[in-house]
């Protein structure tokens, strides 16, 4: 628990009690490489599974190739239903490599899809101000950030 600095014990353990998922709220986990961002996500994702929830875990590109794939085999809504089914979606390391428009409005769609029915996780190592490096489109990059934070 020392590399996760910022996060309390006490978090860990809301967390730990699939709570955001019920109340299907979003977990953006900002941090430096090698603060932990992904083994908590496993962890919690792992906790989820023990605790009857059906989870889902990509790293953003293959989740954006997984997407791009269905699309050129015509299989896009089959993909788009099956993740409809998932409580919990984890997108791991969104702040690697930058995202096409096409990719981009792919992830934005899915995301947005789960607004307020389901929950996320992102894991990235930089702060929202910094996102505009992955996504071309700031407007959608805006709108995607709305319906990750803003949920009541």
């Amino acid at each position: 628990m020392t590399r996760l600095e910022n996060v309390s014990e006490s978090t860990i353990r809301q967390l730990a009690s699939c709570d955001f998922i019920k109340q299907r709220q979003n977990i953006v986990m900002i941090g430096n490489p090698g603060s932990g961002k992904t083994h908590l996500s496993i962890a919690l994702g792992m906790n989820a599974c023990e605790a009857g929830y059906r989870v889902k875990f990509y790293t953003a590109v293959n989740l954006a190739s997984e997407l791009a794939e269905a699309v050129q085999m015509n299989r896009l809504s089959r993909l788009e239903k099956s993740l409809s089914k998932i409580d919990l979606l984890i997108i791991d390391e969104l702040s690697y490599l930058t995202f096409n428009r096409y990719q981009s409005e792919m992830l934005f769609q899915i995301i947005s899809e789960r607004s307020e029915r389901a929950s996320v996780i992102i894991s990235t190592n930089l702060e929202f101000s910094e996102w505009t490096q992955l996504f071309e489109n700031e407007m959608m990059l805006a709108a995607l950030i709305d319906r990750v934070i803003d949920h009541e």
